[in-house]
């Protein structure tokens, strides 16, 4: 049996990251979604934030999918929508947001979505679109902190969803360092684990005591 030198341990590592990154984002907004639900509110959350975090989500999943690159490096995107689109139809309903505008926006995103995923849309234009990801997902995570801290009140933020994007975040700046390299998407996951953490603590300093 070939023993595994240390380059092909290090890539076997980014591999089992990845897988685990994955799996924790299978369920990392449903504690989310269920805390909305559950208290049929959403104080303390922000919907342009959420709306701003869809476009980087997607924006990145576009360009990971027309780049052609290891689908593990980015099967967590795809996973992440879909839960983030349920998130924010809650949000809306909880705000009263819910009506013909927000139906307008929802065509016009599954519109251009299907433009780029299909070649419609010229890849030239994504790739103009990729710088901004990091300055979008920051400016979300950074609207979510100042919704927290404005309100005081984090009753609604789920401590696990947070926890989680710290967490998957960060495996993805060893993953994408050995499997890309790409200083756009290092950048991104570099800025999103320091803001990811910085919402988890201010929801875990304001979140208030259960009452008995």
């Amino acid at each position: 049996m070939a023993v595994l030198d240390e380059r092909g341990i290090l890539y076997v590592l980014a591999d089992l990251l990845s897988i685990v990154t994955i799996a924790s984002c299978l369920i990392s907004k449903v504690p989310q979604i269920q805390t909305v639900r559950q208290l049929q509110s959403a104080t303390g959350l922000s919907v342009n934030g959420l709306l701003m975090e869809l476009c980087s989500y997607t924006v990145t999943m576009l360009y990971n999918y027309t780049n052609g690159y290891a689908f593990l490096s980015y099967l967590e995107y795809p996973i992440l929508l879909v839960q983030e689109y349920v998130l924010i139809y809650f949000v809306l309903k909880y705000q009263s947001l819910l009506g013909q505008r927000a139906s307008m926006w929802c065509g016009i995103y599954c519109a251009v979505f299907l433009g780029f995923a299909t070649g419609l849309i010229p890849s030239s234009v994504l790739m103009m679109l990729v710088p901004f990801t990091t300055p979008v997902g920051a400016t979300s995570k950074v609207m979510q902190l100042i919704a927290i801290l404005r309100s005081k009140d984090s009753q609604s933020v789920s401590l696990i969803t947070w926890g989680i994007s710290a967490f998957t975040n960060s495996t993805r700046i060893y993953t994408i360092m050995l499997d890309s390299g790409d200083k756009m998407l290092l950048s991104n996951f570099g800025i999103s684990t320091f803001l990811s953490s910085a919402v988890f603590l201010a929801a875990w300093y304001y979140k208030k005591p259960k009452k008995d």
